[in-house]
């Protein structure tokens, strides 16, 4: 079981190298989901994610419903990631816990970084947590 640290890491590029990870049978943690970073401009990432919120907010709406809490945000972003309608990726899915802050159970557990997902890596500083997200989106974690 791996349990990695999302503290300062790239939402996109930790998506993918976790749901590359899943399929091969790993078992993954994420602690830490909401200090996630999603890169671009504060403007732009908010309007999308305010509009893919407000989607289902039509009279008789049936969906689609998106998540608010960050560790949901990211377990979503890593679904679309993964073939999630078939068995290997269900099995994938499996294998993956996100949590918000540090659970108890994993206090003493060796956290890893993915030096690949990195936010040094980012060429501007247009960037947003996952927590100022939810936040704003009215979450409460």
């Amino acid at each position: 079981m791996t349990v990695i640290d999302a503290n300062g890491l790239i939402m996109g590029r930790l998506s993918s190298i976790v749901a590359k990870r899943l399929l091969e049978g790993e078992t993954i943690d994420i602690v830490n989901a909401e200090k996630v970073v999603v890169s671009g401009s504060k403007v732009t990432t908010m309007l999308e994610y305010k509009t893919s919120r407000e989607m289902g907010r039509r009279e008789k709406s049936f969906g689609p419903y998106f998540p608010k809490r960050p560790d949901r945000i990211l377990k979503r972003t890593v679904r679309g990631m993964l073939p999630y309608k078939r068995a290997r990726g269900k099995d994938a899915m499996g294998r993956l816990k996100i949590y918000v802050g540090v659970p108890l159970e994993l206090k003493n557990a060796e956290l890893t970084k993915i030096a690949e997902a990195d936010m040094n890596r980012l060429s501007s500083n247009k960037y947003l947590t996952l927590a100022d997200i939810s936040k704003k989106m009215g979450a409460k974690f």
